[in-house]
């Protein structure tokens, strides 16, 4: 069964799973943390993407984001791949380093907001990387630190997250430590991160209740929160899923739709893919990057493969187009 499209939109609310392959080590030591933090950090001011909670454990990481005009392939690319690039040279490894697609969950910022901040901020706990809330509060390899005001990264908005337990900041600081203290029994969250029906609802009881009842309610394991939220979420993004799904079918259309330029421009694809620079080539060139980048989420290497250019080539062109 083919998997399903990436729901990317500038300014979603995302829950953002990362794990390394095979179950390993995507950190080794405090030298590999600092880099993937400082990355996770300088990226999302690069690019305008909001960071509101995270946790980095040894094989796996969490991240409460609000993607950016970049959207969340853009951001997660620069990050996982930088990372892997700079992990790998400096262990003197070869391969892939995190499971080739990361988890995303969109998720209905009303309903979910405050939970999904304690849960990520609980799993250094909840994995024993800590042995307590008051070691949590200082732990420099998760956000909670950050709004208890003992780890400092500019990056964080801790701002926006404290803002939803309070207007005064020591009210809210503790008010939010509150409610992440009455989290550590819950253990773990599996309708955060579960199957489609169970998000959509908020737990199991709600949908053995709407099973008893004979109702049908609409899910989708990318979105975390009511059918009322998926069907709108999945309504928006057809006329971009279109072309993602499935792999066999988005190369096909991508085929199609440079063969439909070329001709109309009366570029050769074999002119295309030369690595020319003649004007009207670019021109032809810049039209596709811009297309399938922006409007059907085809990755900058894909792009790059199609049109003859580099992945940096390719990432040039989208900037110019933005500016």
């Amino acid at each position: 069964m083919p998997r399903k499209a990436r729901l990317d939109a500038p300014g979603t609310l995302h829950h953002v799973m990362v794990r390394g392959i095979e179950k390993r080590r995507i950190v080794n030591d405090v030298a590999d943390r600092k880099n993937f933090v400082k990355r996770l950090g300088e990226i999302s001011v690069a690019t305008n993407t909001s960071i509101y909670a995270w946790a980095l454990l040894t094989n796996h990481a969490h991240i409460l984001l609000r993607s950016s005009e970049i959207g969340l392939s853009g951001y997660m690319r620069r990050l996982l791949t930088g990372y892997a690039i700079w992990y790998n040279r400096r262990h003197q490894r070869w391969g892939h380093l995190f499971q080739n697609r990361y988890k995303s969950i969109i998720c209905d910022e009303d309903a979910y907001f405050a939970e999904l901040v304690r849960y990520i901020h609980l799993n250094p706990l909840r994995t024993k990387l800590v042995k307590s809330l008051t070691h949590l509060d200082r732990y420099r390899w998760s956000g909670h630190g950050v709004l208890m005001g003992k780890i400092k990264n500019e990056w964080q908005n801790r701002d926006y997250v404290l803002r939803w337990f309070g207007q005064k900041q020591g009210e809210a600081k503790k008010a939010y430590r509150s409610y992440v203290k009455k989290g550590i029994d819950q253990g773990r969250r599996p309708e955060l991160v579960g199957g489609g029906l169970i998000r959509s609802l908020g737990g199991w009881s709600a949908v053995k209740a709407l099973r008893r009842a004979g109702d049908r309610e609409l899910s989708d394991d990318r979105i975390l929160g009511s059918g009322e939220l998926v069907e709108k979420i999945i309504k928006e993004a057809e006329g971009k899923v279109k072309y993602q799904l499935p792999v066999k079918e988005q190369y096909r259309k991508i085929e199609e739709y440079i063969t439909k330029l070329c001709k109309n421009a009366k570029v050769s694809k074999k002119e295309l893919r030369s690595g020319s620079r003649r004007k009207e080539i670019s021109y032809v060139r810049s039209l596709i990057a811009n297309e399938l980048v922006k409007n059907h989420g085809v990755s900058l290497a894909e792009v790059a493969r199609r049109v003859g250019v580099s992945t940096t080539a390719v990432s040039k062109i989208i900037k110019r187009a933005s500016q």
